[in-house]
């Protein structure tokens, strides 16, 4: 899961870059809490991709997780870690490819 940016208002996601903040533990050993993301939206999405996007019933909630199936217009997403107890598409099905962001930098935690 994510967490929005500080001063970033709703508007942000019309943007084609948008900055993330990893919060859990989910996606470990991939991506670390407290890491930051860069994401470029677009449409084009494949199987193994990092993607950001709105939790479909938590509206201004933001996951990152990774892409494992997908039919062009909706994508399947799981996390990696399934050591901790985690949300993706097990439990909510599948969610829209448009407005989400793929992952293009991984910014280490040192940085942030």
């Amino acid at each position: 899961m994510t967490r929005r940016s500080p001063g970033r208002s709703s508007s942000a996601h019309r943007w084609p870059f948008r900055r993330f903040v990893v919060a859990d533990r989910s996606m470990e050993p991939t991506l670390h809490a407290g890491q930051g993301l860069i994401g470029f939206r677009n449409r084009r999405v494949s199987v193994g991709q990092l993607r950001c996007f709105e939790h479909p019933h938590q509206p201004s909630f933001w996951m990152v997780k990774r892409v494992v199936d997908h039919d062009g217009t909706t994508m399947r997403v799981e996390s990696d870690n399934r050591s901790v107890p985690t949300v993706d598409s097990r439990r909510f099905g599948a969610v829209p490819i448009a407005d989400s962001y793929r992952v293009v930098v991984r910014i280490p935690t040192r940085w942030m």
